[in-house]
């Protein structure tokens, strides 16, 4: 196992993606996006994701060299069309208007067609609490889910985010969820590292109960709450998809292979300036979450981001060697 400073992450990913067909200015963006995963300790979204972001930018299933643009159809709305390249440019072009929007007129929404996986959704959200925003992030996957009572995936794992500040200078809020009972990401973790994963996180193909990850990325994962977490799903398609004109989950290719058409998903922010409700709004976030830092035994979400962000700048970033050899050798020549 090796340990690396964030900046020489960064410097990894950057170099890996522009010998894969990809700008510069897109993979700086990839490359904070996957890092801020790994500071937050989720690794299924962070260095993992190289390989497959590396060849699917080299097949053009992804764009390197798009550039997301966007325009305000309404005054409080503002689209954005990541043009089959990374979301995370996409996701920045919209973090950027929705800072300056929101504050003017209390609400405001974006929302991004033609995308791709967003990464850790509470990242997102986590900024726009940082400039004194309260946030929602709603995104469609490609389909891991069958509804309750079917086999056929047509719904993704499609997190949630939401996040909203504190006073003092402490850590926003977050709360980041999946759908499924635990992210895809996991278990593709698992498949890369060839061990099992636990039961009741997936379904094989024929509907059975696997603790193999090879086959539960080839099944469907076990939904969040059962039914009400594919009723969830059925929202969270129909806000970053259907309102964006997107691909829905069942119509989104994977994210992890090159071959296919770009998965074309979407997504939706939602941001408040909390002072545009009440004057109080600011102190009531902090009452009830200070409420539950008071609870014995009990955490608030989103506290631990904090302390894992520091430990990560204090002490580098751990990366798997057989991950670093690999990322290293993508985009490279025979004999390279």
């Amino acid at each position: 196992m090796a340990v690396m400073t964030t900046e020489a992450v960064h410097e990894l990913v950057l170099q890996t993606l522009l010998r894969c067909n990809t700008a510069p200015a897109n993979a700086a963006s990839v490359a904070r996006a996957l890092i801020a995963a790994e500071q937050v300790g989720q690794a299924g979204h962070g260095l993992r994701r190289v390989p497959s972001y590396a060849a699917q930018a080299l097949s053009g299933k992804v764009d390197g060299h798009a550039v997301p643009t966007g325009h305000s159809p309404r005054p409080g709305v503002f689209a954005v069309d990541a043009a089959h390249g990374f979301a995370y440019p996409a996701l920045d072009l919209a973090v950027d208007w929705l800072t300056k929007a929101a504050p003017q007129q209390g609400i405001a929404a974006a929302g991004i067609a033609r995308s791709h996986h967003c990464g850790v959704a509470g990242v997102t959200v986590e900024r726009l609490a940082e400039a004194g925003l309260v946030a929602l992030l709603f995104a469609n996957t490609p389909a891991a889910m069958a509804p309750w009572g079917g086999r056929k995936a047509l719904f993704g794992t499609d997190p949630i985010a939401f996040a909203a500040p504190r006073s003092g200078g402490r850590p926003p809020v977050v709360v980041d969820v999946s759908l499924s009972k635990v992210a895809r990401g996991k278990i593709m973790a698992a498949e890369q590292k060839g061990s099992a994963i636990p039961e009741g996180w997936a379904f094989d193909a024929e509907g059975q109960p696997t603790t193999d990850p090879v086959a539960a990325l080839a099944g469907t994962m076990i939904p969040m709450g059962d039914a009400k977490g594919t009723a969830l799903a059925l929202m969270v398609e129909l806000l970053a998809a259907g309102l964006m004109g997107a691909n829905f989950g069942h119509e989104a290719s994977s994210f992890f292979e090159a071959k296919g058409e770009p998965p074309g998903v979407g997504q939706l922010i939602l941001a408040l300036d909390p002072d545009a409700f009440s004057d109080r709004a600011r102190s009531r976030i902090d009452d009830l979450a200070g409420a539950i830092e008071d609870e014995p035994g009990a955490r608030l979400p989103g506290a631990r981001r904090g302390t894992l962000k520091q430990a990560a700048a204090d002490k580098g970033l751990d990366v798997d060697d057989a991950l670093l050899a690999q990322i290293d050798a993508l985009g490279r020549g025979p004999g390279a």
